[in-house]
């Protein structure tokens, strides 16, 4: 059995009923990638498995424990969120936005022991944000800021992280840059990554795990090669996709494909 799951989850935002009867296992040491249209229910899954939204009914459970019971410290230094939309205070350095990772661990005064700071920076080095780190958030790229908020998910020294729509409004060799990085963390350090992508590409290309939804359902979950799919894409986006093998990566590759219109599905 997997650290993560959910059993028959409904997810409300007010009256209205977004995600429903969704079962689903996270695979521990992979990455998930979590795909879909618009306002099919993807972010609110994510923030319903972190506890960001509360369930209204069935299950999550986290380590053998239901999530809603566990301590907010203790799930602090089980996994890491970053959202989709961040704020740092102006002229918040570099270092100091990282430093704020260890804060599940702090106690007291919230000083900063000998173990946070070797934490800080070993995160700072590993995200390749040690160059800037006395430098303003708010001053960086695009790309050097969402690297910058990793680096804060692994000073919180998780084994799972989330992230919802780490890719959203950079340059190709942005993203790039962020999911190479991801995928580094999980090779290497083992994390156990789930994020939400709107590029199908990019999801297959990096995921070990894909879970397509449409509607607050779960439509299709496995490899990619068993998501990245004709019939599947045709259901969850309404798009006629030919699907390839990408020559660098034997990964599913949608090289094109043409709108469905309504009534001829």
């Amino acid at each position: 059995m997997s650290r993560l799951y959910a059993e028959d989850i409904h997810i409300k935002y007010g009256d209205k009923l977004i995600v429903q009867d969704l079962s689903v296992e996270i695979p521990d040491g992979q990455i998930t990638a979590i795909i879909g249209a618009n306002g099919c229910g993807k972010s609110t899954l994510l923030k319903g498995l972190t506890r960001m939204i509360p369930h209204t009914k069935g299950e999550v459970i986290l380590d053998g424990a239901h999530i809603a019971r566990q301590h907010t410290k203790q799930i602090a230094q089980k996994m890491a969120i970053l959202p989709q939309q961040q704020e740092a205070a102006s002229g918040l350095t570099v270092q100091e936005l990282v430093s704020y990772g260890r804060f599940p661990y702090q106690k007291g005064f919230g000083r900063l022991t000998k173990k946070d700071r070797e934490i800080i920076d070993w995160a700072l080095e590993a995200t390749g944000t040690h160059v800037f780190r006395d430098r303003a958030v708010d001053a960086l790229s695009g790309g050097q800021r969402q690297r910058v908020w990793i680096a804060m998910a692994l000073a919180q020294e998780t084994e799972i992280i989330f992230l919802d729509e780490p890719t959203t409004y950079l340059d190709m060799a942005h993203q790039l840059e962020v999911l190479e990085l991801l995928e580094q963390l999980n090779k290497e350090q083992n994390r156990t990554i789930i994020m939400v992508l709107h590029d199908l590409n990019q999801a297959a290309r990096f995921a070990d795990y894909m879970v397509a939804m449409k509607e607050g359902k779960i439509v299709k979950a496995g490899t990619p090669a068993e998501v990245m799919k004709h019939e599947v894409l045709l259901d969850v986006f309404g798009i006629d996709a030919e699907i390839a093998s990408d020559p660098r990566t034997n990964k599913p590759t949608c090289i094109t494909y043409n709108l469905i219109k309504r009534g001829h599905l």
